[in-house]
C-alpha cells in the first residue's frame, strides 16, 4: 500500500522552501505519495503562541547566528544556490495560500508549489500583489483567472482556516511539518528520519 507524506505548508516560510525539494526526492525514492495541506502560518502562530525564530530567539545569545549557519549549510548541501531571503519577511501569504487551496486537485497543487516556491524565494515577488502573482501563474500555464477568483470564494477561505486549525489540533506549530499517518515531524533537519520511517525504520 502506498504511504502518504502530508506536507503542512505555508509559502511564507523559508524553511518550507528548503524542505520541499528534498521531500519530493524522498517521496520518489520511497514510492510515497506527496500531498500538500496549505495552512496560514500567521494563524498557526496565533493559535499556538509560536513566533518566527528571528523574533522568538533574538535575545538568546548566539542562537540566531547559529540558526543562520545551519540554514546556509543546508543550502550548500542541497545545492540551492538560487535561494534569496525575501526582503519583506515576514510577509502576508494569504493570497498564495488561498491559491493552493483553490487548486482543482492534488496534481495541480503540487505544480503550483513548484511554480510559486522559486517566485517567492528566488525572485522575491511581492506576494500580496495580484498582478505579480497572476504573472507567475500565467507563466506556469495555470488558469490564473480561475485560481484568483477562487481566492475570493467563502469555501476556499474557510478551508484554509480549517486546515490551519486542524493541523494545530494534530500537534503542528510551525513550518515545515510533515505527517505520515499519525506520526509527525517538524523541521528540515528531520527529513532523514522521515525517509527512515518510510523505509521501515522506527519513528
Amino acid at each position: 500500500m502506498t504511504r502518504t507524506i502530508e506536507y503542512i505548508l505555508d509559502l511564507a516560510a523559508p524553511n518550507g522552501y528548503l524542505a520541499w525539494y528534498p521531500l519530493k526526492a524522498i517521496a520518489e525514492r520511497t514510492g510515497a505519495e506527496l500531498v500538500v495541506t496549505p495552512v496560514f502560518l500567521g494563524g498557526m502562530h496565533k493559535l499556538t503562541g509560536n513566533a518566527p525564530p528571528m523574533f522568538r530567539d533574538k535575545d538568546v545569545k548566539g542562537k540566531v547566528a547559529y540558526a543562520a549557519l545551519e540554514f546556509q549549510r543546508f543550502l550548500d548541501r542541497h545545492g540551492m544556490s538560487d535561494f534569496c531571503m525575501h526582503p519583506a519577511l515576514p510577509f502576508n501569504s494569504i493570497l498564495l495560500q488561498r491559491i493552493l487551496v483553490a487548486a482543482q486537485d492534488e496534481d495541480e497543487r503540487r505544480a503550483l508549489v513548484d511554480a510559486l516556491q522559486p517566485a517567492v524565494w528566488e525572485r522575491n515577488i511581492d506576494c500580496g500583489d495580484v498582478d505579480a502573482v497572476r504573472g507567475v501563474l500565467e507563466e506556469g500555464g495555470f488558469d490564473a483567472d480561475r485560481l484568483l477568483a477562487g481566492t475570493q470564494e467563502a469555501e476556499v477561505k474557510q478551508k484554509l482556516i480549517d486546515n490551519t486549525s486542524h493541523a494545530v489540533e494534530r500537534g503542528a506549530f510551525g513550518i515545515p511539518t510533515v505527517f505520515v499517518g499519525k506520526e509527525m515531524w517538524f523541521g528540515k533537519e528531520r527529513l532523514g528520519q522521515i525517509e527512515d520511517y518510510l523505509s521501515g525504520g522506527k519513528p
